[in-house]
């Protein structure tokens, strides 16, 4: 399975509920993951540009674009983004593959 790196933020409205009623959101985040095929490996709050990081596996991108339109679509979300990370051996295989292909750069 791919391993994927979310980062997201909360709304104000959404920081207000989980003040006002403290809530770990872990549970639920795994629930959603789980939910399509999905595990998820750790889930962290942060201080600086986002407001939470979670790092997860899914059995493909459309299962991960699943997860990310329902949660980004439930509206307790100011950001969310998901980047797809690649193994070294996965890299390994991109340098190997790059060989192969013949770029050639603007006005070159």
């Amino acid at each position: 399975m791919t391993l994927y790196l979310t980062r997201f933020s909360y709304t104000p409205e959404t920081w207000a509920r989980l003040s006002g009623q403290p809530e770990d959101r872990r549970e639920a985040a795994r629930t959603y993951i789980e939910a399509a095929g999905g595990k998820l490996h750790g889930f962290w709050y942060a201080l600086g540009e986002y407001d939470g990081y979670n790092l997860w596996e899914a059995p493909d991108n459309v299962s991960m674009a699943a997860v990310a339109l329902a949660i980004s679509g439930g509206g307790a979300l100011s950001k969310y983004e998901t980047t797809v990370l690649l193994t070294v051996e996965e890299t390994m295989q991109a340098m190997e593959r790059a060989q192969e292909i013949r770029y050639r750069p603007p006005g070159a």
